[in-house]
């Protein structure tokens, strides 16, 4: 290879480096899992409301699944919304972020499951992920999209968190 070839060379790796250095920083920068942990947290409460406000109509979201047996439906109906509000609000307020951010991927990779299981069997179903009614859309690969695009959000929390606007973050600063 010649000077040419060299510079040229030396330029793509520079090159190569600043933008794997960009995207790093975008994708594990504080500001950005700040906003990951207020968005996923609101998203999290709002879709809580309709259901613990309308438990039966979410159990009948739930049952229309055809995965879970009778008896727990009803039980999930009551306690799954109630998990969703408090795992939102202690994830917008930066406490115990990371078992709240835990709890949050894994309900929703229940949520993919289901809804995974039912997109195979053909089955398109009301989700009952922010409303109730027998009356919202059905569209089982959008559902999927969208909850792993959540759950990206949730992995990067978890992994990356610095606790930028959180109340642990503030109370350790003031013990110390």
């Amino acid at each position: 290879m010649g000077r040419v070839g060299e510079r040229r060379y030396a330029n793509f790796e520079r090159s190569k480096s600043l933008k794997m250095n960009i995207v790093k920083t975008l994708l594990a920068g504080k500001y950005t899992t700040m906003l990951f942990r207020l968005a996923l947290g609101a998203i999290f409460i709002y879709a809580s409301i309709d259901k613990i406000v309308h438990p039966a109509d979410f159990a009948r979201a739930i049952f229309y699944y055809r995965i879970l047996p009778v008896s727990l439906v009803n039980v999930l109906a009551v306690v799954l919304p109630w998990a969703e509000l408090l795992a939102g609000i202690l994830l917008i307020l930066g406490i115990f972020t990371r078992g709240s951010v835990l709890l949050i991927n894994v309900m929703l990779m229940v949520f993919i499951v289901a809804i995974a299981y039912n997109v195979l069997r053909g089955v398109d179903i009301t989700c009952g992920c922010f409303t109730v009614s027998p009356l919202a859309k059905k569209h089982g690969l959008s559902l999927l999209y969208r909850d792993m695009g959540m759950l990206l959000m949730g992995l990067q929390i978890y992994f990356f968190d610095k606790g930028l606007l959180s109340l642990a973050r503030r109370n350790q600063t003031r013990s110390s």
